[in-house]
Formats: structure tokens, C-alpha cells, sequence
């Protein structure tokens, strides 16, 4: 039922390969693109994806925190994601943008940073298949999870359910062993997990309890039983 993403932010850059295989039981390898505009740090691009989609069998699910994802987003898809997530509050055209990423083969999604509402976008939902809510601001590993983001994650899924749709509920941000049952329970299905992973003695470990918490809650969840 959860799947879990680890995010390689939290990965040693110089064995990116090596890490990438740590974590071979993992849903998706997360890859956070970032290009020092849109959030104050800079990370990889297009070429690292290229090499990493050879480098392991585990699906890519891009996340680009950069400024105009309508031109860079399909690029990424042809470089090997499987998953490409753009951010609301940088696409000039949304809806255009996750149609031309579902064409070119890969699952479309949009994020939310934590101070964008999800009510304004509700009618743009049967357009993707992912919604992801940044449950830290983006831009750096290791912070701590925002609790206030809970009630948005709740009404995000109460939208998802309202209009039937089949779509997946991810949570980025602090997402440990201490937070994960908080965001199942309150609608989140698709958990990044960064220095929860990278940051244990046994990655591999790491994303099965991770996975074990998480489907817990889910199974028993009010949101979970009503699907």
C-alpha cells in the first residue's frame, strides 16, 4: 500500500551509483533537482539523471524545484524519470505541462510548497497522477517536519476522494519513523525519506520499517477503508 522513495539529497554524491543500489527494495529512487533560482541551493540535472536511470533498476521520480519546469520537465523524462513532479507555483501552464510529461510516458505530478493551498488547484487533479505536499520548505535536507502541514495533507485527500480519482498522495519533508504514521493517517501514500534512509547503518533496513509503519496506519485508516 505505501510505497517509499529515498531521496538521494541525502546521498553520498561521489557513490551515487553505490547508493542507488542500497536501496534497491525501495518504490522509486527520489531525485531532487534544484537550480538555485527557484530554491537556494543547487543540486543536479539532466545528466546525472541519464546516468542514474543506467546505474539501477529502481524507478526515477524526478522532483524539480526550478524555474520554468515547461520547458525543462520533458527533458527529464526522455533523460529516464518515470515520475516527474513540477511545482504549482513555477509552471506557467500546468495542465499543458502534465499532459505533454504523461505523452512522453512518465507519471505526471505537481508539489506544493507548504504555504500554497490546495482548494484553487482541485479542478487541475484528474490531470495528474500524483500530488506531492513539501511538508518543509524545499530547497534542504534535514529539516524538520512541519505538523501544520497534517490538515493539508487531510484535505488534499478528502479532494482526491470527492472526485474518485486513482491518484498518489506524497509527503517530502522529515519524513522518519517518528512522523510517517502521522502522514498515513492523515492521507499520504507515497512517502520521501531522506537522511531517515541514508542516515542509517542499513538503508535497505530503513526502507522496510519505513514501508512496515506506513502501510499500519494505512490499513486501518478511515481514508484508506472508505478507497
Amino acid at each position: 500500500m505505501a510505497q517509499i522513495n529515498p531521496s538521494i539529497l541525502s546521498a553520498d554524491f561521489a557513490r551515487l551509483a553505490e547508493e542507488a543500489r542500497a536501496v534497491e527494495g525501495a518504490d522509486w529512487l527520489h531525485v531532487d533537482v534544484m537550480d538555485n533560482h527557484f530554491v537556494p541551493n543547487l543540486t543536479l540535472g539532466v545528466p546525472i539523471v541519464e546516468s542514474l536511470s543506467r546505474a539501477t533498476d529502481t524507478p526515477l521520480d524526478c522532483h524539480l524545484m526550478i524555474d520554468d519546469p515547461d520547458r525543462w520537465a520533458p527533458q527529464y523524462v526522455e533523460a529516464g524519470a518515470g515520475s516527474v513532479t513540477f511545482h504549482a507555483e513555477a509552471a506557467a501552464a500546468p495542465v499543458r505541462l502534465a499532459r505533454e510529461i504523461r505523452a512522453k510516458g512518465a507519471r505526471a505530478s505537481m508539489a506544493l510548497k507548504p504555504a500554497t493551498p490546495i482548494e484553487p488547484y482541485e479542478d487541475l487533479l484528474p490531470e495528474l497522477d500524483m500530488l506531492l505536499i513539501m511538508t518543509v520548505e524545499p530547497g534542504f535536507g534535514g529539516q524538520a517536519f512541519l505538523d501544520i502541514m497534517l490538515p493539508k495533507i487531510r484535505r488534499t485527500r478528502e479532494l482526491i476522494s470527492k472526485h474518485g480519482l486513482e491518484m498518489w498522495l506524497q509527503v517530502d519533508g522529515g519524513v522518519s519513523e517518528s512522523t510517517i504514521e502521522r502522514c498515513a493517517e492523515a492521507g499520504a501514500d507515497v512517502f520521501v525519506a531522506g537522511s531517515a534512509v541514508y542516515g542509517a547503518q542499513d538503508p535497505a533496513e530503513a526502507v522496510r520499517a519505513l514501508r512496515a509503519r506506513a502501510d499500519g496506519t494505512i490499513a486501518s485508516a478511515g481514508w484508506a477503508c472508505n478507497h
